[in-house]
């Protein structure tokens, strides 16, 4: 009888600790999760279930359909990546995953006008307005990335004055950084082509 309750009292602990762990990062698999909480994936799989949490990939598009109906400045299919989280003019994450056709010539590093193209649309995308543009760009390349690997762009509105913001964006590999830049947008008077 003991023995029961004792663990109850582990798996409510574990299920609380899971819950915890994706709402810090809705991003982590279940084999990630299965690995830092010491148990199986399929305990993992059964825990998810009983407290109602979708697996990664509803994860991710219940996250992408709420970020990008916050979207004003860019379409959906201007972005490069996924959108997942949008505060707009404060913050935004995008997730890209690195294919085949991405890498350049006959190796399986990806080319750097992807991992570019991903931190500028982040930058435009998490600011609230109809138009925005790029004036400028400082960005340094940490890392490389390889097909399969996934790309987690966060960009965060800093400074903002009248109509230009300062956004930082860092992209990386797991818990590796990969790119750094320092984006500043202009918000254009008027509204963009539709």
């Amino acid at each position: 009888m003991e023995g029961a309750f004792i663990a109850s009292q582990r798996k409510k602990a574990r299920q609380a600790k899971l819950l915890k762990m994706i709402e810090q990062n809705p991003l982590a698999t279940d084999e990630q999760l299965a690995h830092i909480l010491g148990v199986s994936v399929s305990t993992i799989r059964m825990d998810r279930a009983i407290l109602a949490l979708p697996e990664l990939r509803e994860r991710m598009r219940s996250m992408a359909q709420k970020a990008t109906s916050k979207l004003r400045s860019l379409k959906e299919n201007e972005v490069v990546g996924d959108l997942l989280e949008l505060e707009p003019d404060k913050w935004a994450l995008s997730v890209l995953q690195t294919r085949r056709e991405m890498a350049f010539r006959q190796t399986d590093m990806i080319w750097d006008h992807y991992i570019y193209a991903q931190a500028s649309t982040i930058a435009i995308a998490v600011v609230e307005a109809d138009l925005v543009i790029i004036d400028s760009m400082r960005g340094e390349y940490k890392g490389h990335a390889r097909v399969g690997d996934t790309l987690i762009a966060r960009a965060k509105v800093g400074v903002s004055k009248e109509n230009k913001y300062i956004v930082s964006v860092r992209t990386r590999v797991g818990d590796k950084e990969i790119f750094v830049g320092r984006f500043i947008a202009a918000a254009l008077p008027g509204k963009g082509v539709s």
